[in-house]
Formats: structure tokens, sequence, C-alpha cells
């Protein structure tokens, strides 16, 4: 039972926020220092920048694939049962996910060496959660309708419970070289400390009820599953305890495995920025290609096995006098041997959700515009800035690795540059969440302070609770170009 309201537990967690990961606006946004993060090799100008703690890097996604909150609760005069029958059990499938993604800078520094001014360094630490849960449609529909009328014979689909989660803090030291006019060449490595993770992924099995011989219908289960947790056990039990106090207790917890405490991991991130000419840039970069090795704290739950049941068979008159409580603990018996529920404490690996992006920019208008005297990298060897020109447009590619293969996303944009003071950037997206995700970012530069803020599916704003996805990232930077 306690594995039972573990797993209820971590669904709601994953459902009460929706998020996902695509950072778009970000991406080859190279004047917000920020932009080394989805991609180690983007093209840098600053001689140093440091993050205002805490504040440098805030972003919050939210998106849902399937049913919005509008599409259960509006007051349209249809009955909530119908809504959850057409717009839930029939329109969703078990590809939609209810996702989130949160990150919380804890400090973001970097600084270009004196020695090779080619070389960009940068060091931090962020925090991530991320959890993803799939719709599980066949279990939605049996615990809706049951087992019985139309629904005799079918199989359900033990394999639609697909989930995965995970709170980690990262370290992180990137280095970013120009190794020419045109190749700018990065790469980023990674410890991660786990504060919790579970998945149960790879499931498969079914249920399926028919007609019956000795009884109405035998129902039959084949089921190999498995939910993994590392982390949780000790924090649910601090929750559970009413003798001891969460508030006490948790954040002492949370901050040992914050520092180093967790279980560990290591990853990297790696990318590039090419001009195939001065006024055409293509980019790629991979991100959190890397694992944790979950050691502490683990409690694991599986069902194996296979079995069948008519339930209680009592043949009348004869047995009238033999029925008893045993009988249904006989049957119990019976199916927790040939399906057998168990709990270990076995070490696995957990690996990161693999992201990665690519681009072309073309870049546009008259050059300078104020950068010719900035002192960095790009004028190391006695070049111009002329290729920061004004305008630029261009097509990016989105991709991270899910429990159900590869979630993609495509986005075009237009980003215009008003000198070193002023860059916007507008872009729209389509993906699994959204056909129609208009997005604005905005940099400002006044003196060394540099504040950003980036906003997606703006079209949603109108009427939020209809949206499936929305966006918010912003932060604060003090960013120096000649020794200001």
């Amino acid at each position: 039972m306690r594995g039972i309201r573990l797993f209820f537990y971590i669904t709601l967690l994953g459902g009460a926020s929706l998020c996902a990961q695509n950072k778009q606006l970000l991406y080859d946004f190279y004047e917000i220092p920020q932009s080394l993060m989805v991609n180690p090799g983007v093209k840098t100008s600053e001689k140093w920048h440091t993050g205002i703690p805490f504040i440098s890097g805030l972003a919050f996604q939210v998106g849902t694939s399937g049913v919005t909150v509008n599409d259960l609760f509006a007051n349209d005069g249809i009955d909530f049962t119908t809504k959850v029958r057409e717009r839930v059990l029939v329109a969703m499938s078990h590809r939609d996910d209810f996702s989130t993604t949160s990150q919380i800078e804890g400090f973001n520094v970097g600084f270009r060496s004196r020695n090779r001014p080619d070389d960009y360094y940068s060091f931090g630490v962020y925090g991530e959660t991320d959890i993803i849960v799939y719709w599980p449609r066949d279990l939605a529909i049996l615990g809706f309708e049951g087992n019985g009328g139309a629904n005799i014979g079918r199989n359900f689909d033990l394999g639609d419970v697909s989930l995965r989660g995970e709170m980690i803090n990262v370290f992180h030291f990137g280095i970013n070289r120009k190794i020419s006019n045109t190749l700018t060449v990065g790469g980023r490595a990674k410890l991660y400390s786990s504060v919790f993770q579970f998945q149960s992924i790879g499931n498969s099995g079914s249920f399926r009820t028919t007609q019956g011989q000795d009884n109405i219908y035998v129902s039959t289960i084949t089921a190999d599953m498995q939910l993994r947790t590392a982390g949780a056990k000790e924090i649910f039990d601090i929750l559970d305890d009413d003798t001891r106090s969460a508030r006490e207790e948790l954040p002492p917890l949370f901050a040992k495995r914050v520092l180093l405490g967790g279980n560990l991991g290591l990853g990297f991130d790696a990318g590039f920025s090419y001009n195939l000419n001065p006024q055409t840039t293509i980019t790629a970069s991979v991100l959190d290609v890397g694992f944790i090795y979950q050691s502490k704290d683990i409690q694991n739950y599986t069902l194996r096995g296979s079995a069948s049941t008519e339930g209680i068979t009592v043949f009348l008159p004869e047995d009238i006098n033999n029925v008893n409580n045993d009988l249904w603990q006989d049957l119990v018996d019976d199916i927790e041997e040939s399906l057998p529920y168990e709990e270990n404490t076995e070490s696995y690996i957990s690996l990161r959700p693999v992201k990665a992006y690519g681009s072309i920019r073309y870049d546009f208008g008259e050059g300078g515009l104020g950068f010719d005297n900035c002192g960095c990298a790009i004028n190391g060897r006695g070049g111009s800035n002329s290729d920061f020109y004004p305008n630029s447009v261009g097509g990016q590619l989105y991709m991270i690795k899910r429990p159900r293969g590869i979630q993609a996303a495509l986005t075009g944009f237009y980003q215009r540059r008003f000198g070193r003071v002023l860059a916007l950037k507008g872009t729209y997206t389509v993906d699994k969440y959204s056909l129609t995700n208009i997005g604005l970012g905005l940099n400002f530069q006044a003196g060394p302070i540099n504040f950003y803020v980036l906003a997606d599916n703006l079209l949603s704003y109108r009427n939020i609770a209809d949206s499936h996805y929305a966006s918010l990232q912003f932060g604060f930077n003090i960013i120096s170009w000649n020794g200001n």
C-alpha cells in the first residue's frame, strides 16, 4: 500500500505544474550571458559577467499537450461527466503528457582569459526540477467505465503507465573558445547532486476480462512493471510521521542533498557556432549528456507475473455452510503467488533527458552599432565587429529525449538590435503543445546592468485557463566590455 500511495503522490506532483523544456527565445540570443547555458559554443562578446545571485536566471514554463483547465471547467452548459468522456478519455492518447521543468540559478560567472583572450570561462550552480507523467489512457478508461459491458474481451494496456522525475542541483564549468573568425566551439562539464529521483518506464502487461466457466467472468492480468525511487522515501517518511516536524527536518535534508550530499552523477554539454559567410551562421548544441548513480535512500517496487481468477467459486446448495473468510484469503494468496508484488533497495543508474538544438541565422543591415570598441575577443586579433548586424532572421530546431521517444519543436525568429542598449527577439514555434506559439524576448543594457525577460505564447494570455502553453524567463546580470 505504501508503494501505491507513493505512486499517486508522485503522479499528483507531476500534474500539479505543467511545463516544457524548450528555451527557443534564449537560444542564440548571444547578448544574454545565459545563452551559454543552452549553447556553450555561442558567440561571446563580453569581457566578463556575473549574475545577481538567485535572480540571474529564472525559468518558469507551463504546458499540456492534452486537456486544459477551460476544457473541463468552462461554464458552457455541458455536463462535467460528458466533458471528461469526450475531452479526456476519447481525445487524449497515451502519448499526451503533463510535464514540468523549472530552473533557478544560484550564481553564474564568466570571464575572458587575459593570456588567451579568445577563451571565455564560465561557471556556476543552478537547481532544476524535471517531471513528466504520460496520460495512462487505458487505465483511465478502466477506472471510469469498468471492465464490464462493452469492455468485456478488451485488453487494457498496463504499458500506458510511464513517468519520470527528478530534482537536482548542478555544478558546472564551461570553456568557450574562438577557433577562428568563422568558428567558435564550447564545452561544459557538469556535476549533478540529486535531491530525489523516480521513474517507472518500459512497463508492459495487460488486464482482460472474458466469459468464465465456473463463474460469469474470468479476469486475467499479466504484468512486468517497476517503480524506482531514490531520495523519496525519507521525504515521505517525514511527511507521514505526525511526530516529526516537516518544517524543521526537510530544509536541512534538502540543503544536504543540494550541497553534494545526495546521489551524484556526471554530464556534459557541447556546442558550436560557424559562419558560412559573413552574414550566415549555423549553430548546434547538445545538453545534459550524463547520468546519476542512484545508491542512497533507494526504494523500488516491482509487479511481475501472470494470474487469472474467476473470483470465489461456490457450489450451491452443498457449499452453503462452507463459505467463510478463508476463501477470500485463499483467493488473495493465490493471486499474490502468481503475481508477486515486491520491494527492494537495489541501486540503479538514471540518465538525464538529453536535449539538442540547431539553428541557421541570416544577419543583415548596416554593421557596427556601437560595438566597435568593445575590447573583447572578437577584436582580439585586430578584426572589426562589423558582423554585429542589427537584424537577424532564421530558424531553430529543438529535440529532447523523453520516455516515449524524441519530442521536437520548430521555431522561426526575427531579431532586432538597437546598439548595445536594446535587443528584441520575436519567435513563432510549432510543437506538440501549440501551433500558435508567438514569443517575444527583450534584452536591456543600462551601463553595466543587464536585464532580460522572455515570454512565450503571448496569445494565450487572453485566457490562461484555455492555454496549452505559457512561459516566462527573466534575470539580472552585470556585464563588462571595457573594464566598466
